[in-house]
């Protein structure tokens, strides 16, 4: 029998930077409903859903038809929303799908997940793309991570991995910040404590290393590194909905 998998898609109205967010508009329909509607399209899921802590996103999420469940608002983060709505689902793989990139795509879900699909798969899978700008990889706001022979993952950082000036040619490759998790793990993950090395980087993934279990990355080509934490992000993604195509339309969806 096929493992079913369950995508779930955090969003808070609160946010320091940008109150609102899931709900800023783009295109004529709420941020929120392009990331359901584009993840909806990707067929590993058996089921989306939004989990939130606040009642308008949950009635916005309503009005367009997406599955929404509501959530403590105590969550310290995306993560632990994500991990109690799978504590009450059956599914055996999560992914914990960004609420503030539009324009994230099928293909890339279904490359998140395939690594757990493997009957010796980590816990745990994430994404990569390659670093081709030297400043990219000097930005402490792009994520880096260093993989082993296996595809795992030995670090994530800040700062520029692997060191950029000793001329061998190592491959400097961005963090991309959707996860998939099995389910168990997911659970066991969201109880442990928080770690040095993740309280130094802010790098939440960081607690699954140190407490010494595996993360699977996948490099992809097909991600749109679009993430909407400010307004001005906003009006760049407004620019940017002229020149990629929308999401399949949910009548479309419902009968594949």
């Amino acid at each position: 029998m096929p493992e079913t998998v369950l995508g779930v898609i955090p969003a808070r109205f609160a946010s320091r930077r940008f109150e609102g967010k899931p709900l800023a508009e783009l295109g004529g329909k709420p941020l929120v409903q392009h990331v359901y509607e584009r993840s909806v399209a990707c067929p590993v899921f058996e089921r989306v859903v939004v989990a939130t802590d606040d009642a308008r996103i949950h009635a916005a999420v309503e009005r367009f038809g997406g599955a929404v469940t509501m959530t403590s608002p105590d969550h310290v983060s995306g993560t632990d929303r994500v991990a109690e709505v799978a504590a009450a689902e059956s599914a055996a793989i999560v992914v914990n799908i960004q609420g503030d990139e539009p324009f994230v795509n099928a293909r890339v879900l279904e490359q998140v997940v395939r690594p757990l699909l493997e009957p010796t798969a980590p816990p745990m899978a994430t994404l990569c793309k390659r670093i081709t700008e030297r400043a990219v990889l000097e930005d402490p706001n792009v994520v880096k991570v260093v993989t082993a022979s296996d595809g795992t993952a030995l670090y994530f950082s800040r700062s520029p991995v692997p060191y950029p000036d000793r001329g061998v040619g190592a491959a400097a490759w961005e963090h991309i910040g959707i996860y998939a998790y099995r389910r168990d793990f997911l659970l066991a993950f969201s109880r442990m404590r928080p770690t040095q090395l993740e309280l130094a980087e802010g790098l939440e993934q960081l607690r699954a290393l140190e407490h010494g279990h595996r993360i699977a990355v996948v490099p992809t080509d097909d991600h749109v590194g679009v993430s909407v934490d400010t307004p001005d992000d906003l009006r760049r993604a407004r620019k940017m909905l002229e020149q990629i195509p929308a999401a399949p339309a949910q009548d479309a969806l419902d009968g594949r």
